[in-house]
C-alpha cells in the first residue's frame, strides 16, 4: 500500500512531523539510517513559541526572566524553557508508522530512493534531514560542558553574554557565554560563536570557556560532561517538499529552529501552506540579517546586542520568534537600525543591501 506520507530523516523536525502525520491519521514512512539513536543537543525556546499538543513533561527546566548581556546587563520578559530531550524524543510516538532504517539519496515530491536502491513511492515525501556542511554556508559552533548546579551559585541563567572575559584579544572573532539549568541540579555552559565564516574552532572555544569559568571562579575537575555543537545556519530550502532547517525553519541570527517545527508539525501533516508570501519575506528579511551580522567587526558585536536589548519585548519576540510577522520583523528591524550609532549603520546598511563585506566570526 502506498503511504499517505514518507519523512526522511528522524530529528526532532521529521519525527514530529511523522508523529502529527499519525496522530491525523495518517499512513507514515520512515526513513532514516540510524532511526533508534539518541538525541544528544540541547534544545531550548521561548516558552510561547510551543504547540498546545507538547507533552508538558519535555520541560526539563523554565527560566521566567533569562539575562542578556551586551556592554551591560538585560533581564529579557519571557519565559524560556529547555526540553529534556530524552523525553521530547519519547513524547513524539511513532507507533504505526513503518520504520525504514535506510539513507535517502533522492527525494523528489512524491517518490525517494533508498541507498539500498529501494524505491519508495507516497502521497507526500518530505525532506527533514537537516542542512549539510559547506565551506560556503555560515555555522554556529558551541563547546559546553555540564555542571552540577551548586558548582554554579551567583551564575544567573545567562541567554548570551558578550564580556569579553574569556581570554581572547579584543580584535578576535567574538563568541558568548551561554548558561542554563537543565533540570535534575544541571547546568550547561557552553562558549558559543553564534555564526562564522569559519566558525570558532572547538579547541578555541573550549579555551575561551576555560578561561571564562576561571575568571569567575568555577572550578573544574576535568571529568564533566561535553556538549559539542556544529552546524550550518544557511542552506535551507523553503517549499513544499522540505521542512525543519531543510525547509528554511531555522533561525540564522540564533540557530534554532526545533520550536518553529514543533508549532508548523501540524500544519504540514494537514498538507496546508506554512510559507504564505509573508513567511518568504521574514525568510529573506532573516537572510539579510545574518550578512549584516557576519559584517560586523568583533569589537561591535556586544554593542549591536545591546542596542537589539533595548528593543520593546514585542519587537525582540517578533523578529526573534515571528516566522510570518512580516510588518512586526519590520518594525523591529527598522527600530534596531534607527538606535544603532551611524558607524554600526552604515556598516549594517552595506551589508544587509548585499554590498560585498569582509565576513567574520561572531
Amino acid at each position: 500500500m502506498t503511504p499517505d506520507l514518507v519523512v526522511c530523516g528522524l530529528g526532532p523536525a521529521g519525527r514530529a512531523l511523522a508523529h502529527r502525520g499519525l496522530e491525523r491519521g495518517l499512513t507514515v514512512t520512515v526513513v532514516d539510517p540510524l532511526p533508534d539513536r539518541p538525541w544528544t543537543a540541547t534544545y531550548a525556546a521561548w516558552a510561547d513559541e510551543l504547540p498546545d499538543w507538547l507533552a508538558p513533561e519535555v520541560v526539563a527546566a523554565t527560566v521566567r526572566r533569562p539575562m542578556a548581556w551586551g556592554v551591560r546587563a538585560h533581564h529579557l520578559d519571557r519565559a524560556y524553557v529547555v526540553l529534556d530531550t530524552a523525553r521530547l524524543r519519547d513524547s513524539l510516538r511513532l507507533a504505526g508508522a513503518q520504520v525504514i532504517a535506510d539513507r535517502a539519496v533522492d527525494i523528489t515530491g512524491d517518490s525517494v530512493t533508498l541507498a539500498s536502491g529501494t524505491p519508495l513511492t507516497a502521497g507526500r515525501v518530505i525532506d527533514a534531514r537537516g542542512v549539510a556542511r559547506s565551506p560556503t554556508r555560515a555555522e554556529q559552533t558551541a563547546y559546553g560542558l555540564i555542571l552540577d548546579a551548586e558548582r554554579c551559585v551567583g551564575l544567573e541563567p545567562l541567554f548570551m553574554d558578550w564580556r569579553p572575559d574569556h581570554g581572547a584579544p579584543p580584535d578576535a572573532p567574538r563568541s558568548f557565554l551561554y548558561a542554563v539549568p537543565l533540570g535534575g541540579g544541571r547546568m550547561l555552559l557552553e562558549e558559543t560563536c553564534l555564526a562564522g565564516r569559519p566558525a570558532l574552532a572547538g579547541v578555541e572555544l573550549r579555551e575561551r570557556l576555560r578561561h571564562r569559568l576561571r575568571s569567575r571562579g568555577i572550578r573544574l575537575t576535568g571529568t564533566e560532561p561535553v556538549e559539542r555543537v556544529r552546524f550550518p545556519v544557511q542552506g535551507g530550502r523553503p517549499n513544499h517538499h522540505t521542512f525543519g532547517a531543510a525547509g528554511g525553519f531555522l533561525h540564522p541570527a540564533t540557530g534554532y529552529s526545533v520550536a518553529a517545527a514543533l508549532a508548523a508539525a501540524d500544519t504540514v501533516a494537514a498538507g496546508q501552506d506554512v510559507w504564505p508570501t509573508s513567511a518568504r519575506a521574514v525568510y529573506h528579511l532573516r537572510a539579510a540579517g545574518l550578512r549584516a551580522l557576519l559584517a560586523l567587526p568583533p569589537t561591535d558585536i556586544p554593542l549591536f546586542f545591546d542596542t537589539f536589548f533595548t528593543l520593546s519585548p514585542a519587537a525582540q519576540r517578533a523578529y526573534l520568534s515571528g516566522r510570518t510577522d512580516l510588518h512586526g520583523t519590520l518594525a523591529a528591524m527598522r527600530s534596531l537600525f534607527t538606535a544603532l550609532p551611524w558607524p554600526l549603520r552604515r556598516r549594517v546598511a552595506a551589508a544587509t543591501l548585499g554590498i560585498p563585506v569582509h565576513s567574520r566570526g561572531s
